[in-house]
């Protein structure tokens, strides 16, 4: 079972979360756009996150600042680098020794920005980066980032976009592509969720 936690991002804002203790590698599992609705209740982020625990991991799923139960506003995603950091220290201070992240839409693009050189081993996988609606200018290398995953019918994530967008951040990525699904996967989610999980156990 998940339990209810909260813990604090640098700049003293307190974030929500939903906290599974599994084994001592973690999942951090970041939301969709906090304007658009988007929130760690998201379908896409509950079902990875369910995933996730079958293979035993921790996960934490949380909401960014102004997004549920969690302080201040909406900061065009700076504060939201942030809060993605605090989490993984919340994670490590409880004993996790390998931290992955996974960003859904927005949360990919907080991934993609936020400076991760720092944290404990891990692997990246972005779901749906939104590189049709959000600016992707300014990224730093970074190897945690192994997979993106996008539909097919995606057009907030088009595969063309997204296949630009990878080696600006480590080449060696690899790009898989959801037939028929969009941007929500309203189909394509079974595939998604076995995508997830391999990438994990590997």
């Amino acid at each position: 079972m998940e339990q209810k936690i909260f813990f604090s991002a640098s700049d003293g804002i307190e974030l929500e979360g939903a906290l599974f203790s599994g084994n001592d590698k973690a999942v951090i599992l970041a939301h969709p756009h906090p304007l658009y609705g988007g929130n760690m209740d998201n379908l896409v982020i509950f079902e990875i996150a369910a995933a996730c625990r079958a293979r035993g991991l921790t996960t934490l799923r949380f909401n960014f600042r102004g997004a549920g139960q969690s302080q201040g506003a909406y900061d065009q995603g700076e504060g939201e680098q942030k809060d993605l950091l605090a989490a993984a220290d919340y994670v490590q201070a409880r004993g996790a020794r390998a931290i992955d992240l996974i960003g859904y839409s927005f949360g990919a693009w907080v991934l993609a920005h936020a400076d991760t050189g720092k944290l404990p081993p891990g692997k990246m996988l972005m779901i749906a980066p939104p590189a049709a609606m959000m600016n992707f200018d300014g990224l730093r290398p970074c190897s945690r980032l192994k997979l993106a995953i996008t539909g097919s019918e995606d057009e907030i994530a088009p595969p063309a976009l997204v296949e630009k967008l990878l080696p600006r951040i480590n080449p060696a990525a690899e790009l898989r592509v959801i037939s028929g699904a969009d941007h929500f996967f309203s189909s394509g989610m079974a595939e998604l969720k076995t995508a997830v999980s391999d990438f994990m156990y590997d």
